[in-house]
């Protein structure tokens, strides 16, 4: 594997642990709910696998996040749609509340890269 080559697949490995915790799921649960071997999904992990595009179709499918996500590290619909569902399920002042918190997280972020 080139360096090129080795350092997507540490990328998307990073990209697929990070959405495992996120989760709250081990590695052996989340390679069970793709239907992948335990083993394979932790040399995935970390980089020291290429995956192959059926697998990756199984981990996004899986752990509800895209393919794209977890190829190129970039947000699309279906990832803003998982937020949308959340939000769904909250009133008028919890919204509100919720809106105030997002703003200030931006902001924050922005001074952050100063």
């Amino acid at each position: 594997m080139s360096e090129k080559e080795n350092q997507f697949a540490k990328d998307i490995g990073a990209r697929i642990a990070q959405r495992r915790k996120e989760l709250g799921w081990t590695q052996e649960q989340a390679a069970e709910k793709a239907d992948l071997s335990q083993q394979f999904f932790a040399c995935v992990e970390r980089g020291i696998k290429n995956i192959r595009a059926e697998s990756i179709v199984k981990i996004s499918q899986s752990m509800d996040i895209s393919a794209d996500y977890l190829l190129m590290g970039k947000c699309t619909d279906i990832d803003r749609d998982n937020i949308t569902k959340l939000l769904d399920e909250l009133d008028h002042t919890q919204l509100t509340l919720l809106e105030g918190i997002i703003k200030n997280y931006i902001e924050a972020c922005r001074h952050s890269k100063k």
